[in-house]
């Protein structure tokens, strides 16, 4: 068999992806900001963080405006997908419909989250043990939206349930899914564990649609030998490149160094800057505190020096702070430390 490249381009659902790395969709995280990073570093593709259909439905006005923001330099990489959760179909079809009206090119669905308050409602990872209801929900988001559809689940709920793979054929032979992704952890394991590669592979070759791969991908070397391995249409890379876009570059065979400490600090700036464009100067002084741990472990230095920065950062008042303080780790860190990507 010759060997797959990640670079190589791919269609979902009659859109045509130019690579094969896929930024996944990050609960409170992947906004418009986050996806365009992963864009800029090369993600063929970026899912959005998980979005309420009721709260589309009912209009929620911070929703409709903030999560359903599509920046227009997101499609200069590949498409946009956007994540929506919910239980009742009626409901998603009318988020749906407008989460097409806001732009988006794919509408992908939630049916593998494990928080309890999501499986408390029926939706995410509760729908491994509700199939018509499932696919009711993908049939419903694909008449709203006229977009394609696609799923993201587990393997099922607990140990040595497989109802997620059943729920996947499914989904294709009768909800008329463009596309899925496996996470081949049973939701009990949130992100503990070793993920079942075999498994999603017999899916991969069952199934007659794109299954993307999700589940343990932290870093290049481990992610490539999934994709090879499972034979996947494609990687999501979700925690490995929270403050760590240059795994997209690596992956992609952009980049072969690590970050040095200054683009380190540039890219928190980027950040920094999108957050208040989004958000203003106040929400984003509070919003930005849980992205900071993911720029200062880049950083070298000791673990007791990054828990000192960090506590600083966390206390800083003002944005204008953090800029100074991590200016300062930067100017102590001996750029010549390679960090792994």
């Amino acid at each position: 068999m010759p060997t797959r490249s990640l670079t190589e381009p791919w269609t979902l659902g009659g859109l045509e992806i130019p690579n094969r790395v896929v930024l996944a969709p990050l609960a409170g995280i992947g906004n418009w900001f986050v996806r365009l990073q992963a864009k800029r570093y090369g993600a063929g593709l970026a899912v959005s963080e998980m979005v309420s259909s009721f709260a589309i439905h009912h209009g929620n006005v911070r929703t409709c405006t903030e999560l359903l923001r599509i920046h227009p330099d997101e499609r200069a990489g590949g498409p946009v997908s956007i994540q929506l959760f919910g239980h009742n179909p009626e409901v998603m079809a009318s988020a749906a419909e407008r989460v097409a009206a806001a732009g988006a090119d794919l509408i992908d669905i939630n049916m593998g989250c494990p928080v309890p308050k999501v499986t408390k409602t029926g939706a995410g990872a509760a729908l491994l043990e509700d199939r018509a209801l499932a696919v009711a929900l993908a049939q419903a988001a694909a008449r709203g939206s006229g977009l394609p559809v696609t799923v993201k689940l587990r393997s099922g709920l607990r140990p040595g349930d497989q109802n997620g793979i059943e729920l996947a054929r499914a989904l294709v032979l009768e909800g008329g899914v463009a596309g899925l992704s496996i996470h081949p952890r049973h939701a009990s394991q949130r992100h503990t564990g070793s993920p079942d590669y075999e498994l999603a592979a017999k899916l991969v070759e069952e199934l007659p649609v794109p299954v993307m791969l999700s589940g343990g991908l932290w870093g290049a070397k481990r992610a490539t030998e999934a994709f090879e391995q499972t034979g996947a249409a494609a990687i999501l890379i979700a925690r490995g490149g929270l403050g760590n876009p240059w795994l997209f570059s690596s992956l992609l065979e952009r980049r072969t160094e690590p970050p040095t400490a200054t683009e380190v600090e540039v890219e928190l700036g980027w950040v920094i800057d999108r957050a208040v464009e989004h958000l203003g100067e106040e929400r984003a002084t509070r919003y930005l505190r849980k992205f900071y741990p993911w720029y200062i472990q880049r950083l070298p230095g000791s673990k007791a020096a990054q828990k000192m920065i960090q506590h600083e950062l966390q206390t800083a008042p003002t944005l204008s702070d953090v800029r100074t303080l991590f200016t300062n780790a930067v100017s102590q860190a001996a750029e010549h430390m390679p960090v792994l990507v």
